[in-house]
């Protein structure tokens, strides 16, 4: 089978860490987002994924010189100008040739679904295109499913106001589409599968959905992406788990790590406290200084404080700073 992975955002919640590595590329638990996608692909007996990219394209290709990951085959395809979600779908498929029933995942999401199961159920169900729903308590901020008894969508509501549906069930970015769904997206311009493409699969009956309550995670907010690192060492998640401390970091005997991961190659000096936090790979957090929930790239000087703080690969944090909800560099 194949796949449609959608990595082509630009991750702006999440600069300056996404200035330089695009989102589906920033560690959790040490491999990029998209690795234990494309992990959880290769269960369902994906084979070939193609990568629909656009802002920073070269270091996916970079970091796979071979074309392969997770057993997966990898063609890459680079949009001229964004084309939003289903535009970047049409383009990927035709792209690299395909024809028969296939998969879409957004690149920015951890999850353990089953994906064979969410074929299993499109299969059965008969339609051009099947979803994957998941239950939350507070579904404002995503795009609300309203299925009926045969699983048929009835409606799809893209970040709804208060009160206008009963539905917690949200659309949790997988996806099985028939090739004829391409049909139903029109060329040359943006196209959102969202707002466009899935009101009008229901509207023809054709749009079906699978719920499961499986393990989850957006990772595009700074206290997502942090989760998505504690999940992994907490060992929240039944499928895979991480290590906290990479073996390749240089952490000194006198530094305290709480519940927080440090990537390979980082730098960790006397006397530090390192808490609820991620450091990135090469990541250096000088003599003395306190990192609280934050993600840190690039440095944090000597006896510095920095709390909900996202620290770039050229950021740089001052010798006794205080920074709290702070951006290094700052966002143009």
């Amino acid at each position: 089978m194949r796949a449609v992975v959608l990595v082509g955002g630009r991750g702006t919640r999440l600069q300056p860490l996404t200035l330089t590595a695009p989102k589906p590329m920033l560690p959790v638990g040490h491999r990029p987002i998209l690795e234990h996608l494309l992990v959880n692909l290769a269960k369902a007996g994906v084979t070939e994924a193609t990568l629909a990219l656009g802002f920073l394209p070269d270091p996916f290709i970079d970091a796979y010189p071979d074309g392969e990951c997770a057993g997966i085959t990898l063609r890459y395809v680079v949009e001229d100008t964004p084309l939003d979600t289903a535009g970047a779908i049409r383009f990927a498929a035709e792209a690299s040739g395909i024809t028969e029933t296939f998969i879409v995942a957004n690149g920015d999401i951890m999850t353990d679904l089953d994906v064979s199961e969410l074929v299993a159920h499109h299969r059965a169900c008969g339609g051009l295109a099947t979803i994957h729903l998941i239950p939350v308590e507070d579904p404002s901020a995503f795009g609300v499913v309203e299925i009926d008894d045969s699983t048929c969508v009835q409606r799809f509501l893209e970040k709804p106001a208060p009160g206008t549906t009963d539905s917690k069930l949200i659309n949790a970015g997988t996806y099985v589409l028939e090739p004829e769904v391409l049909r139903y997206i029109e060329t040359g311009r943006k196209v959102s599968i969202e707002r466009e493409v899935f009101p009008a699969l229901y509207a023809d009956r054709v749009l079906y959905a699978m719920e499961r309550d499986v393990y989850w995670l957006d990772t595009g907010r700074p206290e997502l992406y942090l989760q998505a690192n504690f999940d992994l060492i907490d060992g929240v998640r039944p499928t895979t788990s991480a290590s906290a401390i990479h073996e390749t970091a240089t952490v000194a005997a006198t530094a305290r790590i709480d519940r927080s991961v440090v990537g390979a190659g980082a730098v960790v000096g006397n006397g530090c406290v390192i808490v609820d936090s991620v450091l990135l790979p090469n990541a250096v957090v000088s003599d003395r200084a306190i990192v609280i929930t934050s993600s840190v790239m690039g440095v944090v000087g000597a006896g510095a404080v920095i709390r909900d703080t996202l620290v770039g690969i050229n950021g740089t944090v001052a010798d006794n700073e205080r920074l709290v909800e702070g951006r290094r560099p700052e966002n143009d």
